[in-house]
């Protein structure tokens, strides 16, 4: 009885701040990422939104380091009071914990309560001017007459990219070799220069190369075309690739535990922000895909892709390097 007074009892100071949130003072948003950055670029547009609708400051903090880790790692450590939310990504998320397990302390699933998706960038896999491929499928066949012979570029081991371009290779039966680099500009290079075969890259950033003829477009990682660019094949098209959907996604979260009503709130503000010109208009300018998940949904969207994840890195050999 008395163990059930306790818990009665610690429940009320809770339910007290979800009632008075957000008024009693400004709400930290953790970017785990230096400032200037797209992940830094969608927090600070939707912060904006959020200081207005909420009629509460909302500061963001940048906390850079190993790769999102660092920056998650504090907001799981956070008051689950509401004034702590953080902007995640995919790679500290929902793979780190696969790839990197000495780095990882947190249970994503277990400690953060999941908002939303605040957008979704599509992948495209892009080629070398010279290759003898115009698409996916003559990729596949290409790298079947020429098993571990052609390369591809990512921006590193353990990326959605790394994850997405093995996901292909599984699913089309090729042997490709991956190349990490440390950055795009330097994939570019190569690229023009045909120095790699082909690379996995995400559309916002390298649809303007494609449109400038630097190099070819074999398809997008969407199950459909993209309204932006709807030259370029979706691989869900190919035989081998159907069905084929990953984006590399930016979401909203809290640390687990935060009231129920707190993250309902901060979810239809986020869907709310979505629909707007202001914020949902901003990145489908930049190419994104809106994707307005209910809590539940996107709580279900990560436990599924954690585990189509895992199986990719396991099945890949993927390791910390």
């Amino acid at each position: 009885m008395i163990r059930l007074l306790a818990a009665i009892a610690l429940c009320f100071p809770l339910a007290a701040a979800a009632q008075s949130w957000p008024a009693a003072r400004p709400i930290t948003m953790i970017v785990p990422f230096p400032p200037g950055g797209n992940v830094d670029f969608a927090a600070r547009v939707l912060a904006t939104r959020l200081n207005d609708t909420l009629k509460q400051s909302v500061i963001v903090e940048n906390v850079p380091g190993a790769g999102g880790v660092i920056g998650v790692s504090k907001a799981v450590a956070a008051a689950p009071d509401g004034y702590t939310l953080l902007i995640g990504v995919d790679s500290a998320i929902s793979i780190a914990k696969f790839v990197t397990p000495s780095a990882v302390r947190y249970d994503s699933l277990r400690e953060l309560a999941a908002i939303g998706i605040i957008n979704a960038a599509p992948m495209i896999i892009v080629a070398r001017p010279t290759l003898p491929a115009d698409n996916v499928g003559d990729l596949i066949r290409l790298a079947r007459a020429q098993p571990g012979k052609l390369s591809y570029a990512t921006s590193g081991v353990g990326t959605v990219l790394h994850l997405a371009m093995e996901r292909v290779k599984a699913r089309a039966g090729i042997d490709i070799v991956h190349v990490p680099y440390k950055g795009a500009a330097q994939i570019y290079g190569d690229l023009m220069g045909n120095q790699i075969d082909l690379a996995m890259l995400v559309t916002i950033a390298t649809l303007p190369q494609v449109a400038a003829g630097k190099f070819k477009a074999l398809g997008v990682t969407t199950p459909q075309r993209l309204a932006s660019a709807p030259q370029i094949p979706a691989l869900a098209e190919s035989p081998e690739l159907k069905g084929f959907d990953m984006v590399a996604w930016t979401g909203l979260f809290a640390p687990a535990k935060t009231p129920a009503a707190i993250v309902e709130r901060l979810n239809r503000e986020l869907n709310d922000a979505l629909a707007s010109p202001e914020v949902g208009g901003k990145f489908e300018e930049q190419g994104a895909v809106l994707r307005r998940f209910s809590t539940a949904e996107f709580a279900a969207y990560l436990r599924k892709e954690q585990a189509e994840y895992g199986e990719i890195v396991r099945a890949a050999g993927i390791k910390e390097q």
